[in-house]
């Protein structure tokens, strides 16, 4: 057997990988070497139960990445669900999920229309049955039309079904009181997520040696923070004024965003409205400051807006970015834009089924080629969560049979809510050292709290972050799972919780009822 033959033989499986072995000079004609050196690196060649991968030469950025939403107090809170199903005794039955915006899995009952329209794509036979309503056929024969072999089972186009795109546009239209909007520029998506994540993955670039800057709102959604991780981009935090109802001060915008050049360059303003986790609602005028800073700071505006349907406060009312800027005029209405919808909030609550969808404005021709280049990798979302963006922007219309139920079901849904949304703003501030801003919009209340020295004093022997530790404490004892104010971000010595108002409304009652009596005994004990 020649060197060359020997060599290679031991780098087949079960000896050591061929990429251990390397050769001082080329083989001559006859395949022998007459002088070999070989080097093995002994961390890639060892035994073969050594992973490949392993913490630390994995992708630093994943390793930085938070996502509070789904941290360890939701780990905790499983390991207690599994407990309680082997009969382990707890001074509770069951474990209240009110850490993320989950509406199904507290209780809130489909839209019949959506399902409907979702179970005829799927399931064509149920186009004999008599009992669903014409408009709903309609509906969903459109949508398999514009799929290839009339199947949701086909890939679709990267950016979505054509014919659901164009009515998202018209959608997008109607509610800007006439404003075009143009059906390439719409992209749907896995929820809303999955669009944010894709345009965000754009800006991952190092401009004179610094790398780019999103400047995102504080308390945020941890979406953005474990995005802006993963892409390595450098995040910009401007906080949110908790005095003035979370509302968005300039000066505030400005001192972050001089401060951020030192450091990074910053590209991107990232704007919640309604707000997650504060639940504020911006006016015309502060969207209209908002968008004349972004201006001259040459920013391009990400605008989420996907609690768009959920407004509760009387004296507020939600303007799209899009409109806004548009009404304003030139220079304006030329500026970058992202805005984002999904079915996963609203009154659709859908977020398990991952629709959603992003109309990008005035981006530069070559870069939404690349845009649209990068999703195709993707293939495409989920063509079922298209066709429920398909329901919420073509949703039933007046003299359409289905729309009495449809519209009795949204109004129920919303109304609900409200109601929900002020007994929580009510009950929290009741409570002992508590502060909680009017839940104006979205689906989460975000109270302020005080707590007594020895209770910082605990958390502090505990390893854990004063909030953390009341939130375990919270969860040990009555089971209601909530996120510390820490994961989304918080003035420095200030304590806060985000909790969702989803909860139905006797289970709301009955959960800050546990809240308020934990809270007393908890005071008590670390008074």
């Amino acid at each position: 057997m020649s060197t060359v033959s020997r060599l290679l033989s031991i780098c087949r499986p079960g000896g050591i990988r061929p990429y251990c072995v390397t050769f001082s000079q080329p083989p001559d004609v006859k395949g022998t070497v007459s002088s070999v050196q070989v080097t093995i690196n002994r961390t890639m060649a060892s035994a073969s139960s050594e992973k490949i991968l392993t913490i630390e030469n994995l992708n630093p950025c994943i390793k930085v990445m938070e996502y509070a939403v789904r941290g360890p107090l939701v780990i905790r809170a499983t390991e207690i669900e599994k407990e309680l199903e082997k009969g382990v005794k707890k001074p509770f039955k069951d474990v209240i999920r009110a850490n993320i915006g989950d509406c199904h899995a507290m209780g809130q009952k489909p839209i019949t229309f959506f399902r409907q329209v979702l179970s005829l794509v799927l399931n064509q036979a149920l186009f004999d049955d008599p009992k669903i309503t014409d408009d709903v056929k309609e509906r969903a024969r459109t949508i398999l039309c514009g799929t290839r072999g009339c199947s949701m089972g086909s890939y679709t186009d990267s950016s979505g079904i054509e014919v659901i795109r164009q009515h998202v546009a018209k959608y997008i239209q109607e509610r800007d009181g006439g404003i075009p909007s143009d059906p390439d520029n719409i992209i749907l998506s896995t929820g809303a997520s999955g669009a944010i994540k894709n345009l965000l993955a754009l800006f991952h670039s190092s401009i004179n040696g610094k790398n780019s800057g999103v400047m995102v709102p504080i308390p945020q959604y941890p979406l953005y923070s474990a995005s802006i991780a993963e892409f390595d981009l450098k995040q910009v935090d401007y906080y949110l004024d908790e005095s003035k109802k979370w509302g968005l001060d300039i000066a505030e915008l400005e001192r972050a965003v001089n401060e951020a050049r030192k450091v990074c360059v910053p590209r991107v303003l990232v704007v919640i409205n309604p707000g997650n986790p504060t639940g504020q609602v911006l006016t015309r005028k502060n969207i209209e400051e908002i968008i004349k800073f972004a201006y001259k700071e040459r920013l391009f505006i990400f605008a989420d807006e996907v609690y768009q349907d959920n407004i509760y406060d009387k004296d507020s009312q939600f303007h799209s970015f899009k409109k806004v800027l548009v009404e304003m005029g030139e220079p304006y209405s030329k500026m970058e834009m992202a805005s984002f919808m999904s079915v996963s909030k609203g009154y659709m609550g859908e977020c398990g089924i991952r629709g959603g969808y992003a109309e990008i404005m005035n981006m530069a021709p070559d870069v939404k080629a690349m845009l649209l280049k990068a999703i195709s990798a993707q293939l495409c979302s989920s063509t079922i969560g298209q066709a429920a963006i398909d329901c919420v922007v073509n949703a039933p219309k007046p003299g359409e049979p289905s729309y009495e139920l449809f519209i009795k079901e949204k109004t129920n849904v919303l109304q609900s809510l409200k109601r929900r949304a002020e007994m929580v703003t009510k009950t929290f501030n009741s409570f002992e050292g508590f502060s909680c801003n009017p839940v104006m919009g979205a689906m989460y209340a975000f109270p302020q709290f005080k707590l007594p020295p020895k209770a910082i004093e605990a958390a502090k022997k505990a390893g854990q972050k004063p909030d953390a530790f009341y939130a375990f404490q919270l969860l040990e004892r009555t089971g209601i799972c909530i996120v510390p104010g820490s994961g989304f971000g918080q003035k420095e010595g200030t304590y806060h919780f985000r909790t969702t108002i989803l909860p139905q409304e006797e289970d709301l009652k009955k959960m800050l009822s546990m809240f308020d009596n934990f809270h007393k005994e908890f005071m008590s004990q670390y008074k």
